[in-house]
């Protein structure tokens, strides 16, 4: 994609080409800290619950959730099926509102969990 911007060396004016290679590399260090709380959360997860998701895999949601081939990162990383949710922006904004909605349930929910 085509980026215009100020040369920050020069001053003036510029367009360079970024390729997602790029925009990759640049997020590495991100994405390697995604990939280590994933990890994370897995290895805390109880046993009950792990075998579902080792069966069923994990559903990505949210605008991080269409970086480009993501789901097959994480997979790779955990050994554990990836996918990308349908409409994935607006899961966020969906369970948001199921929460808001429910909220005395979702607070002793997470309450239970501590």
């Amino acid at each position: 994609m085509p980026v215009r911007g100020r040369d920050t060396v020069t001053g003036l004016p510029k367009t360079i080409t970024v390729t997602s290679d790029d925009i990759t590399e640049a997020i590495q260090i991100e994405l390697e800290g995604v990939i280590e709380a994933t990890k994370s959360v897995l290895q805390k997860t109880p046993p009950e619950l792990s075998a579902d998701v080792i069966e069923k895999g994990m559903v990505l949601s949210g605008g991080s959730s269409l970086l480009r081939n993501i789901d097959q990162l994480l997979s790779r990383a955990t050994g554990v099926p990836a996918y990308v949710a349908d409409e994935a922006l607006l899961c966020v904004a969906r369970g948001t509102g199921i929460a808001l909605e429910n909220l005395d349930a979702y607070k002793r929910s997470i309450l239970a969990t501590r």
